[in-house]
């Protein structure tokens, strides 16, 4: 089950501190969102379990984190001066701009003005002068920071083709109309790996990224049944793609893009290149005059080629709303009341236990929650909280909203017996654990 709608996503996020309108107080910025106390921890997991996968159990990626400010000469030879834009309309009646392919029904054909391309990257002036000549972009991808540190990793490693380089990071596009909650949305993170391979050998590692993929997000719980592979028109591929594989998932606002996966070829590496005329570049590519490394591989014969790319490129924001909306359920109960529960994966719950004091008031209760609440704490699984609000049913209700995998109340019996209640999420079953068992059984739970 998942959420029926959009809004029942947006008041949850808003009612349990996962997402917040940035600068609301003053009428808020539109596209832009801030990530409250739980859903800081939930897209912390998120992109932990992502780099876990790509990183840490591969032997072929190496990690990069690089800097959101660009040197325009970068996004002059990426392409991205001269074809990173969307098309503009106005609206004569009601006075509003869109996306010429967001225009909404309420907007009369006849009232729209003529597309113009709208460039979508913020600009910013670097050093205490501002001209023409000090300005840098805040980047509007993180591929290209890839790219451009190509040659420091292959000389700091000694990494040969096919291996990978992985970053998350921030980037930013000035979106005319950003939609959807954090679907479309002006300040965003990425996930993205750019994986270089011999020419040739492309279309292989296409497949089997594409297959990577997929399984990655089956295993934080999306559905996959609810994605559907696009296999992008040739018409519609962007200038460096030579295939580009799409994820669609079902979100609440309907079919689009979670991730897409794209043959990038030679394009990139040979762009920002010097010598360019030496490497047999087979991409269509702007002369490059500037830059003072060659970006290419020598093979064991001497001969140097320059590797193709395979891009899988995930935003962190999608895959939330896409993790979010399927854990949400509304389940009745045997009392004709309903709860709502998030069965998130253990590992992204943003809270792994609540430690719950049958009394509030209890010090000999308190403590020695507040004293289990230490050691699971120390077992460094996940953010572990004290729920002291002396209301047992309430306490239930909140941690099954928030996708809390376990409650464990200590009680009087707590304290006579050395017992706890510990009570699961999705089965609401509960069962009386020895204190001395408690932290083997935590552990086990939530691995």
């Amino acid at each position: 089950m998942t959420a029926k709608n959009m809004d029942e996503l947006v008041a949850l996020c808003k009612r349990r501190g996962f997402i917040f309108q940035s600068s609301e107080i003053y009428g808020g910025i539109q596209g832009v969102y801030d990530y409250g106390p739980l859903g800081v921890e939930l897209k912390n997991n998120i992109k932990k379990s992502w780099w876990a996968s790509i990183v840490y159990d591969r032997d072929d990626v190496e990690g990069l984190d690089a800097s959101i400010l660009t040197h325009p000469e970068v996004l002059n030879y990426s392409g991205h001066e001269e074809t990173f834009t969307d098309p503009l309309v106005d609206c004569k009646s009601c006075g509003e701009r869109f996306r010429a392919d967001q225009v909404p029904d309420y907007c009369k054909e006849e009232d729209l003005t003529e597309p113009r391309q709208f460039n979508l990257m913020f600009k910013t002036n670097v050093g205490p002068i501002e001209d023409a000549s000090s300005f840098a972009y805040l980047r509007p991808e993180t591929a290209q920071q890839i790219f451009i540190n190509f040659k420091n990793i292959i000389d700091s490693t000694s990494r040969k083709p096919p291996f990978g380089i992985a970053q998350i990071g921030k980037a930013f596009r000035n979106e005319i109309t950003p939609r959807n909650f954090i679907f479309r949305v002006r300040e965003f993170e990425q996930m993205e790996l750019e994986f270089f391979v011999e020419p040739g050998e492309d279309e292989k590692w296409h497949k089997i990224w594409v297959e990577e993929r997929l399984k990655w997000w089956e295993e934080q719980g999306v559905n996959k049944n609810n994605i559907e592979l696009l296999n992008v028109d040739k018409d519609e591929l962007a200038h460096y793609s030579k295939a580009t594989v799409d994820l669609m998932y079902k979100f609440p606002h309907g079919l689009e893009e979670l991730e897409g996966i794209a043959n990038r070829t030679d394009f990139d590496l040979g762009s920002h290149s010097k010598n360019q005329d030496q490497l047999k570049i087979k991409s269509v590519t702007k002369e490059n005059k500037s830059s003072n490394s060659k970006l290419a591989v020598q093979r064991e014969d001497n001969s140097w080629f320059v590797p193709y790319v395979i891009e899988p490129s995930a935003g962190v924001d999608r895959g939330f709303l896409a993790i979010l909306n399927e854990a949400y359920k509304e389940e009745a109960l045997e009392n004709g009341s309903k709860r709502v529960v998030l069965a998130l994966k253990s590992h992204l719950s943003p809270i792994k236990a609540a430690i719950v004091p049958l009394k509030k008031n209890n010090e000999k209760l308190v403590n020695l929650a507040k004293s289990l609440k230490k050691e699971l704490q120390n077992q460094k699984l996940g953010r572990v909280i004290l729920e002291n609000t002396g209301n047992i049913g309430k306490s239930y209700r909140k941690h099954d909203e928030i996708g809390t995998p376990m409650c464990i109340t200590v009680d009087f019996d707590s304290l006579d017996k050395e017992t706890v209640t510990v009570r699961d999420r999705d089965s609401m079953d509960q069962q009386v654990i020895k204190i001395s068992e408690l932290t083997d059984f935590y552990r086990k739970s939530l691995n």
